[in-house]
């Protein structure tokens, strides 16, 4: 690449610091290490510079212990999500094994489950873009909505990271986020739940008696999901939060027809 590797890297990493990025080392190494020369890495540092998201310039991100293809202008799965895939993960049964992904994006959560879990896995999104992207990840993937034509009780596991921002929320992301990022992947409605809501109602029809829902949510969120879990007939609700206390996520089992 011309001058030295480190003088390079130090470079970047000056740039990227002054630029206000909030890991300029990490961001800088995954630069440097995926540009095949000194031309490329000068325009996606510029890219970068512009509040591009860095999986959409190196064109993937690791999630979960896998490598995942990112496209531009495909939701980048975030860290926090890496949970949804290692709960689902440990919920996958040693028979059947059949999972069904909502809102997959990249398909990032569906790659874990299939690559660790070993879980046969068929996912739906919205977007085509995002369904041309997890195809690329070896995903097997139908576009359509949340309510997709899958077999009524056929799967053991559900996982969905459904847009569950508030409308009026989405203003104080950050602005990279709000700038680049797609609104539909982020905008859950007026209190976040539009689409969290119908994908509790859909994981109810997909999963057999006592198969599990894992589902990432957060804010003030836990009493709405709570009344929609509880609406659609699941139980044993599990609640996760992250080390400053926030509600990152819920894990609730289908009725049997034996609880009580």
């Amino acid at each position: 690449m011309g001058a030295p590797w480190d003088i390079v890297t130090t470079t970047t990493v000056e740039r990227l610091r002054d630029a206000g990025c909030l890991d300029p080392v990490a961001e800088a190494n995954e630069l440097v290490g995926h540009a095949a020369d000194a031309s490329t890495l000068e325009a996606w540092v510029e890219r970068r510079l512009e509040g591009e998201p860095l999986a959409w310039i190196v064109g993937r991100v690791r999630f979960a212990g896998c490598d995942v293809l990112v496209d531009p202008g495909v939701y980048v799965p975030r860290p926090q999500s890496a949970e949804v895939a290692r709960r689902a993960a440990a919920l996958v049964p040693a028979v059947g094994r059949r999972v069904a992904d909502l809102c997959t994006g990249s398909g990032a959560i569906a790659v874990h489950l299939r690559d660790v879990a070993g879980a046969t896995v068929v996912a739906v999104d919205i977007d085509p873009a995002a369904v041309r992207c997890a195809r690329r990840n070896g995903v097997a993937v139908v576009q359509g909505d949340v309510d997709a034509p899958f077999a009524t009780a056929a799967f053991d596991v559900v996982t969905a990271v459904a847009p569950y921002v508030p409308t009026a929320a989405m203003r104080v992301l950050p602005a990279d986020v709000q700038r680049h990022e797609p609104t539909r992947a982020l905008d859950g409605g007026v209190d976040g739940l539009d689409v969290v809501r119908r994908t509790i109602d859909s994981a109810a029809r997909l999963l057999r008696p006592g198969g599990w829902l894992v589902a990432e949510v957060g804010g003030d969120q836990r009493g709405g999901v709570g009344d929609a879990l509880a609406a659609a007939s699941f139980v044993a609700a599990q609640w996760w939060f992250d080390g400053d206390g926030d509600l990152r996520g819920v894990c609730a089992r289908r009725t049997t027809g034996h609880d009580r």
